[in-house]
Protein backbone atom coordinates (compact mmCIF):
# COMPACT_ATOMS: atom_id res chain seq x y z
CA UNK A 1 0.00 0.00 0.00
CA UNK A 2 0.84 3.53 -0.66
CA UNK A 3 2.39 5.72 1.87
CA UNK A 4 -0.70 7.17 3.93
CA UNK A 5 1.71 10.04 5.77
CA UNK A 6 -0.43 12.74 6.38
CA UNK A 7 1.60 16.05 4.57
CA UNK A 8 0.56 20.06 5.47
CA UNK A 9 -1.97 21.58 3.11
CA UNK A 10 -0.13 24.77 1.90
CA UNK A 11 -3.45 26.79 1.08
CA UNK A 12 -4.82 26.07 4.55
CA UNK A 13 -4.05 27.88 8.20
CA UNK A 14 -3.71 25.64 11.30
CA UNK A 15 -7.14 26.12 13.29
CA UNK A 16 -6.71 27.24 16.92
CA UNK A 17 -8.21 25.41 19.61
CA UNK A 18 -11.71 26.86 19.69
CA UNK A 19 -11.73 26.79 15.53
CA UNK A 20 -13.67 23.05 14.20
CA UNK A 21 -11.54 21.27 11.73
CA UNK A 22 -12.06 21.56 7.96
CA UNK A 23 -12.70 18.70 6.19
CA UNK A 24 -12.96 18.24 2.21
CA UNK A 25 -12.27 16.11 -0.30
CA UNK A 26 -10.64 17.06 -3.59
CA UNK A 27 -10.37 15.22 -6.89
CA UNK A 28 -7.18 14.24 -8.52
CA UNK A 29 -7.98 11.65 -10.77
CA UNK A 30 -10.86 9.44 -13.04
CA UNK A 31 -12.43 8.03 -9.62
CA UNK A 32 -9.66 9.06 -7.34
CA UNK A 33 -9.77 12.16 -4.20
CA UNK A 34 -7.47 13.35 -1.53
CA UNK A 35 -9.47 13.64 1.47
CA UNK A 36 -7.84 16.86 3.80
CA UNK A 37 -8.09 18.36 7.16
CA UNK A 38 -7.25 22.04 8.19
CA UNK A 39 -5.19 20.51 10.42
CA UNK A 40 -2.65 19.03 7.63
CA UNK A 41 -3.46 15.44 7.53
CA UNK A 42 -4.14 13.68 3.91
CA UNK A 43 -5.99 10.77 2.77
CA UNK A 44 -6.44 9.22 -0.64
CA UNK A 45 -9.52 7.88 -1.65
CA UNK A 46 -10.66 6.00 -4.62
CA UNK A 47 -12.37 3.63 -5.89
CA UNK A 48 -12.00 -0.80 -5.23
CA UNK A 49 -9.06 -1.90 -7.05
CA UNK A 50 -7.19 1.57 -6.79
CA UNK A 51 -3.72 0.99 -5.81
CA UNK A 52 -2.90 2.71 -2.63
CA UNK A 53 -6.09 4.50 -2.29
CA UNK A 54 -8.98 3.62 0.60
CA UNK A 55 -12.77 3.71 -0.31
CA UNK A 56 -15.36 5.45 1.12
CA UNK A 57 -16.45 1.98 2.83
CA UNK A 58 -13.16 0.86 4.03
CA UNK A 59 -12.32 4.63 5.83
CA UNK A 60 -16.19 4.20 7.37
CA UNK A 61 -14.78 0.91 8.92
CA UNK A 62 -11.35 2.45 9.60
CA UNK A 63 -12.87 5.54 11.15
CA UNK A 64 -15.10 3.09 13.75
CA UNK A 65 -12.09 0.94 14.75
CA UNK A 66 -10.15 3.95 15.57
CA UNK A 67 -13.25 5.69 17.16
CA UNK A 68 -13.29 2.87 19.41
CA UNK A 69 -9.49 2.72 19.99
CA UNK A 70 -8.96 6.08 21.16
CA UNK A 71 -12.33 5.67 23.56
CA UNK A 72 -11.02 2.50 24.82
CA UNK A 73 -7.41 4.19 25.14
CA UNK A 74 -7.93 5.49 28.50
CA UNK A 75 -9.21 2.33 30.30
CA UNK A 76 -6.57 0.14 28.86
CA UNK A 77 -3.82 2.37 29.44
CA UNK A 78 -4.57 3.13 33.37
CA UNK A 79 -4.75 -0.93 33.90
CA UNK A 80 -1.56 -2.20 31.01
CA UNK A 81 0.27 0.88 31.39
CA UNK A 82 1.03 3.78 28.59
CA UNK A 83 2.67 1.21 26.06
CA UNK A 84 0.59 -1.83 25.51
CA UNK A 85 0.02 -2.90 22.18
CA UNK A 86 -3.63 -3.43 20.38
CA UNK A 87 -5.00 -3.76 17.17
CA UNK A 88 -8.63 -3.52 16.50
CA UNK A 89 -9.78 -5.29 12.86
CA UNK A 90 -12.93 -4.48 11.48
CA UNK A 91 -15.44 -5.96 8.69
CA UNK A 92 -18.45 -6.36 7.56
CA UNK A 93 -19.48 -7.10 3.81
CA UNK A 94 -21.66 -4.48 1.66
CA UNK A 95 -25.43 -5.07 0.96
CA UNK A 96 -24.78 -4.16 -2.96
CA UNK A 97 -28.40 -4.09 -3.37
CA UNK A 98 -29.08 -1.18 -0.73
CA UNK A 99 -25.70 0.15 -1.13
CA UNK A 100 -25.48 0.01 3.22
CA UNK A 101 -23.65 -1.87 5.29
CA UNK A 102 -25.95 -4.08 7.57
CA UNK A 103 -23.51 -4.74 10.25
CA UNK A 104 -19.94 -4.46 11.07
CA UNK A 105 -17.66 -6.37 13.21
CA UNK A 106 -15.15 -5.25 14.90
CA UNK A 107 -12.37 -7.33 17.23
CA UNK A 108 -10.08 -6.16 19.41
CA UNK A 109 -6.95 -7.94 19.52
CA UNK A 110 -5.09 -7.71 23.23
CA UNK A 111 -2.44 -9.77 25.23
CA UNK A 112 -4.24 -9.53 28.88
CA UNK A 113 -1.79 -12.09 29.93
CA UNK A 114 -0.57 -10.47 33.10
CA UNK A 115 -4.46 -9.72 34.39
CA UNK A 116 -5.98 -12.77 36.08
CA UNK A 117 -9.57 -13.61 34.61
CA UNK A 118 -11.67 -11.75 36.87
CA UNK A 119 -9.56 -8.24 36.34
CA UNK A 120 -9.45 -9.18 32.57
CA UNK A 121 -13.62 -9.34 32.54
CA UNK A 122 -13.40 -6.04 34.54
CA UNK A 123 -11.58 -4.48 32.25
CA UNK A 124 -13.39 -5.45 29.18
CA UNK A 125 -16.90 -4.38 30.32
CA UNK A 126 -15.43 -1.05 31.44
CA UNK A 127 -13.23 -0.75 27.86
CA UNK A 128 -17.37 -1.91 26.30
CA UNK A 129 -19.39 0.74 28.42
CA UNK A 130 -16.25 3.73 27.57
CA UNK A 131 -16.59 2.76 23.66
CA UNK A 132 -20.33 3.04 24.11
CA UNK A 133 -20.45 6.17 25.89
CA UNK A 134 -17.73 8.19 23.86
CA UNK A 135 -17.23 6.32 20.84
CA UNK A 136 -19.02 8.98 18.60
CA UNK A 137 -18.68 7.18 14.82
CA UNK A 138 -20.24 4.28 16.50
CA UNK A 139 -23.24 6.04 18.26
CA UNK A 140 -23.54 7.96 14.89
CA UNK A 141 -24.03 4.72 13.19
CA UNK A 142 -26.31 3.14 15.64
CA UNK A 143 -28.29 6.04 16.13
CA UNK A 144 -28.46 7.07 12.31
CA UNK A 145 -27.75 10.69 11.43
CA UNK A 146 -29.54 13.29 9.09
CA UNK A 147 -27.36 14.03 5.71
CA UNK A 148 -27.67 16.89 3.61
CA UNK A 149 -26.25 17.87 0.38
CA UNK A 150 -26.09 21.07 -1.41
CA UNK A 151 -24.37 22.86 -4.10
CA UNK A 152 -22.12 25.85 -5.02
CA UNK A 153 -21.87 26.30 -8.62
CA UNK A 154 -20.22 28.58 -11.09
CA UNK A 155 -22.72 29.42 -13.62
Amino acid sequence: MADQTAAPVTNAAAPTSAEPTTLWVERTGTREYTGRSSRGAEVLVGSQGVPGRFTPGELLKIALAACSGLSADFPLSRKLGDNFDARIRVAGDPDRENEVYPQLDEVFELDLSELDEQARERLLVTVARSIDKVCTVGRTLKAGTKVTVSFEVDA
